[in-house]
């Protein structure tokens, strides 16, 4: 885990280390500190006249005062170097955690919820962030701080020195109590934070039916348990490492305690034996109560370190899985970079979405489409009509079987060439912020103009985009929201016409167009692009009538192919679905050419 996060920190390495290397001098400094103060009182115990007095305040004054600029010096370096390496850091995350995530199959993304997926982009980074930065600087400071300080206390009193020794290991045994005790705590909190962000997207996104259905206080109700289903974890946890401070702070006192205890000991002690230099002196004393707070603070930050700790583990934990998640799909050696035509070819192909699915999505499906053909696929919902033409730019892999285009297994080409040339209208239709402009050059980045209008006339877009008053320089809202379903389903058949594709595929992207304007679509498209292979999923029959041959799709299966007057005789699905269409009271009769009545 944090081999895959470290090569996040790249261009921050020298920030990583100074932050360091100046809190180690920092450390230093401050034990020194306590040390010259012994030195200064019993240089003035010492002095005798007024001018050695004055001569001990300057020289000790002086090496304090220049020590104590030092050090803040040093401090201040140390932490712009640790919110620089920290900032740095999670920048370089969220960059490499993005791209991650762009390279991702659908197969890829299935595994990953969009509220975890954000949530472990936001919280899950900061919290990673904090941490990172807090390793550079106060857990490197604290170690150096308890080992120096120790040191240095034995230096000035071996006896009482043993006190610090004491009660550190009582320190550290409940800082391992909370660490056990509080991590899987945060494991649950920050499943249950991507719950909560679930239900805000949803909310937030769904908005307008909440509103139409008066729903806004069942809404409520629901982010409110799961935001009071994050607290009870959160206050769980911060009950449990709430006993550090308590705990650090009854260390601290019975430190002073002891201290002044065993000092008033080996001076009494001294006394009686008459051997005054055994006494523990006002310096030894005041050092001594300088290093216990040290060393007693420097394990209290150090607490507070391993408790950051504790909730950016889970959270890189989250992360290292994003990371190393690895594409499903990716291009191979020496790969194919041209598409040769729209030929395509199912050879027995059958596919479900995991391993350890018990059904397939697709079953033994056969089928050839050749080169420039019009292809309408009918079927009932959750007949697999979208999972078999996902298959064709290789959104997914098959499970059992190939998938050939122009003659070239899809798993042979290369996938930028390949998507570029096998274009698809999904079903659910996005336009993102920006112009029309914005978003047609989605299909081709440096198209004039004029490619954007003859598509745009192609798909039936350009009149409606004419009535705007910016003309195709109308600004989209997030979401397309100020354009019909209409408009934005005809603005994307024109994003990817501009593709310049062999293969169109149009997953059931007409529905919210009127029968007209789905006509006008076809026929522009048999009229303008005839070389091109035009795949139409549709639940309206008008929308798939007079293409070449018609699938009929039945629980992943392909239950029959054939224009629509030999499906209209021979297919009961196809039969069913015109009869209820057209409101035909007389199967036979339509068959035969009879009337219908309405």
């Amino acid at each position: 885990m944090i081999k895959t996060l470290a090569k996040s920190i790249r261009e921050y390495k020298k920030p990583s280390i100074l932050s360091p290397i100046f809190v180690s001098i920092e450390v230093i400094l401050e034990c020194l500190m306590p040390l010259v103060i012994v030195w200064f009182m019993d240089a003035l115990e010492t002095s005798k006249t007024s001018s050695e007095l004055m001569n001990c305040i300057l020289v000790y004054g002086g090496s304090l005062i220049g020590m104590a600029i030092l050090s803040l010096a040093t401090g201040m370096l140390s932490g712009r170097f640790a919110a620089r390496a920290s900032a740095g850091f999670a920048k370089n995350l969220r960059k490499d955690m993005y791209y991650a995530i762009q390279n991702y199959s659908f197969a890829n993304i299935d595994r990953f919820s969009t509220s975890s997926l954000v949530t472990r982009q936001t919280t899950d980074v900061t919290n990673v962030q904090m941490a990172y930065m807090m390793i550079i600087r106060v857990a490197i400071r604290c170690p150096f701080m308890l080992i120096f300080s120790l040191v240095m206390s034995f230096t000035v009193n071996v006896t009482i020195s043993w006190v610090f020794l004491a009660l550190v290991p009582v320190l550290a045994a409940v800082l391992v109590i909370v660490i056990f005790k509080t991590h899987p705590i945060f494991e649950r909190v920050f499943h249950k934070y991507d719950n909560m962000n679930r239900s805000v997207r949803e909310d937030i996104k769904g908005i307008r039916v909440v509103k139409s259905f008066v729903r806004e206080d069942f809404e409520k109700k629901k982010f409110k348990a799961a935001s009071e289903d994050v607290c009870k974890d959160f206050t769980l946890a911060e009950r449990i490492m709430a006993i550090n401070g308590p705990v650090m702070q009854f260390c601290i006192w019975l430190a002073f305690l002891l201290i002044f205890l065993l000092a008033a000991i080996i001076t009494g002690q001294a006394m009686e034996a008459n051997n005054v230099s055994g006494a523990v002196t006002g310096g030894d004393l005041t050092a001594l109560i300088m290093y216990a707070s040290q060393i007693l603070s420097s394990v209290m930050q150090l607490s507070m370190v391993l408790v950051m700790v504790i909730i950016a583990r889970t959270s890189a934990e989250r992360i290292v899985a994003v990371l190393k998640e690895k594409s499903s799909i990716v291009s191979p050696e020496n790969a194919v970079t041209e598409v040769k035509d729209g030929d395509i070819v199912f050879d027995n192909v059958s596919f479900k979405y995991s391993k350890d699915a018990e059904k397939f999505a697709l079953s033994g499906v056969n089928l050839h489409i050749k080169s420039g053909q019009t292809i309408g696929i009918l079927g009932g919902t959750g007949a697999s009509k979208s999972t078999l033409v996902n298959l064709i730019p290789r959104l997914y892999d098959t499970t059992e079987g190939a998938v050939y285009v122009g003659g070239v297994n899809v798993k042979d080409y290369d996938l930028e060439a390949l998507r570029n040339k096998v274009a698809m209208v999904l079903q659910k239709n996005v336009l993102f912020s920006g112009t029309i402009k914005d978003n047609l050059r989605w299909g081709k980045e440096d198209a004039t103009d004029d490619e954007m209008r003859r598509v745009c006339r192609l798909a039936c877009a350009d009149d409606f985009i004419q009535a705007f008053p910016d003309k195709y320089d109308t600004y989209i809202e997030q979401g397309g929201t100020n354009v019909s379903g209409g408009q934005k389903q005809r603005l994307c058949i024109a994003r990817a016409l501009l593709k310049d594709p062999k293969v169109l595929i149009l997953d059931d992207s007409t529905s919210a167009v009127d029968t007209k304007t789905d006509a006008m679509i076809r026929k522009s498209f048999r009229e303008e692009i005839p070389n091109v292979t035009k795949i139409i999923i549709a639940q309206r029959v008008s929308s798939v009538q007079d293409a070449d041959q018609i699938i009929v799709m039945d629980g992943g299966r392909i239950d029959a192919i054939g224009t629509h007057e030999e499906l209209l005789a021979s297919n009961e699905i196809y039969q069913e679905v015109y009869y209820q269409q057209n409101k035909i009271g007389n199967p036979s009769a339509a068959a035969e050419g009879g009337e219908s009545h309405e």
